[in-house]
């Protein structure tokens, strides 16, 4: 049986008992787990990595099906069309053209701002392509909303979806990457590691 962490009182829900199974179900027919726990707080950025393939799209939505949480995400317009795009929107995805990328920081850090809960999740890296910097992203929205950041990782080895580490930002960007970094460099993707 799939470990399903507990959802925190103040975290968001989404879904009910079918969906959950689901979730479970995937899961377990990969032989995935979800391991760790989530802080107790209503508002957050979630961060996961390394994004190295489509697969961590899978996984990921079925731990998130699975813990039924409620966390928002954006994913590249071209996937939205059609009914993947139903599914995408039904699931939390948020279309985004990634030709015009201007004003996406603000304007999620102000709909967190004014949610009481809600949980944004993006990779860090914004491809599946190594890359040698990190984009700013999500520290941006972080600290323009006054939240934390949770970092989230996929454990191909092992099959695990791991849930692990409050990380508060400071003002230093190039010194919290480097902490973040640091702290995902045992993670191993699909195709690739984080560094």
């Amino acid at each position: 049986m799939t470990r399903v962490p507990a959802l925190p009182p103040s975290a968001p829900r989404n879904g009910g008992p079918v969906s959950r199974w689901i979730g479970r179900s995937v899961l377990r027919l990969g032989g995935w787990t979800i391991d760790g726990d989530w802080p107790d707080l209503p508002r957050l950025v979630v961060i996961a990595a390394p994004h190295s393939s489509g697969w961590d799209a899978v996984w990921g939505l079925a731990a998130k099906l699975a813990m039924g949480v409620d966390i928002t995400f954006i994913a590249k317009a071209e996937l939205f069309r059609g009914p993947l795009g139903w599914l995408l929107r039904k699931l939390g995805g948020h279309p985004v053209d990634r030709s015009r990328p201007g004003g996406i920081v603000e304007q999620t850090a102000a709909e967190i701002r004014a949610s009481d809960r809600m949980w944004f999740v993006l990779a860090p890296e914004g491809t599946r392509k190594r890359v040698e910097r990190w984009k700013p992203g999500y520290w941006k929205i972080a600290r323009q909303a006054g939240v934390p950041v949770f970092c989230a990782g996929f454990d191909y080895p092992g099959k695990r979806v791991v849930l692990d580490r409050l990380f508060e930002t400071s003002s230093d960007y190039e010194a919290d990457m480097a902490v973040i970094r640091a702290h995902y460099r045992p993670f191993v993707g699909k195709n690739r590691d984080t560094n």
